[in-house]
């Protein structure tokens, strides 16, 4: 299998940290997208989404999207659990993990890719559009991100991690919504303290010094 990447793509980042969590290595190949890599072949026939993270399989499968790669890998290596140990756990850390995603990840990855310069012209992951960047975009995403913030607070100030009690992949997606957030200029700390609290903790870890 090979894997590739691009280290400053956050969701590239989320499967790195998975790999340090677990104690694992597999053989990875840096993709240049900011010079347009993904657009040519052969990465434009293996991967027609056009983003990293993506890996192929021996038998030439392709696997892209972050934690779809995470969770084939959990398949082979299955200690350290980052998907829950029971049919149980694994049900809540999905729930998180797609509340992350779906609730905070993706309108902050669209509010910085309309806020951020180096994003004009590429507002859509995986694209090269004519787009305008859009502050109306930016705003929305900080809103929604507003709404998801506050009904994670009062969990997290009861949990010692987003699942629960031991860390997860929830955690990891946790992490770069949060950093998302910081980078808006969203004040975390101030409006929502045990998150902050939680983000401080896991930024510690040794696999989140990228």
């Amino acid at each position: 299998m090979k894997l590739y990447d691009f280290t400053l793509a956050p969701s590239a980042q989320r499967v790195k940290v998975y790999l340090d969590e677990k104690g694992l290595e597999v053989p990875t190949e840096q993709v240049n997208v900011r010079e347009g890599a993904l657009f040519v072949e052969p990465f434009m026939s293996m991967n027609p989404f056009h983003c990293v993270p993506f890996m192929t399989l021996d038998d030439g499968t392709v696997v892209a999207e972050s934690m779809s790669i995470c969770r084939y890998l959990e398949e082979l290596h299955p200690e350290p659990p980052l998907f829950g140990r029971t049919a149980a756990e694994r049900a809540v850390v999905d729930m998180w993990l797609r509340r992350f995603e779906l609730d905070g990840f993706t309108p902050l990855l669209h509010a910085l890719r309309n806020h951020l310069p180096n994003f004009a012209g590429r507002v859509v992951p995986g694209t090269r559009s004519d787009l305008p960047q859009s502050e109306a975009m930016v705003s929305r995403g900080k809103e929604m991100a507003d709404v998801f913030f506050g009904r994670v607070e009062p969990h997290m100030a009861k949990n010692e991690f987003v699942a629960g009690p031991d860390f997860s992949v929830a955690d990891i997606t946790g992490f770069f919504t949060l950093r998302m957030a910081y980078a808006l200029e969203m004040d975390i700390a101030g409006s929502w303290p045990a998150t902050h609290a939680w983000f401080e903790k896991v930024s510690v870890r040794p696999a989140f010094q990228i």
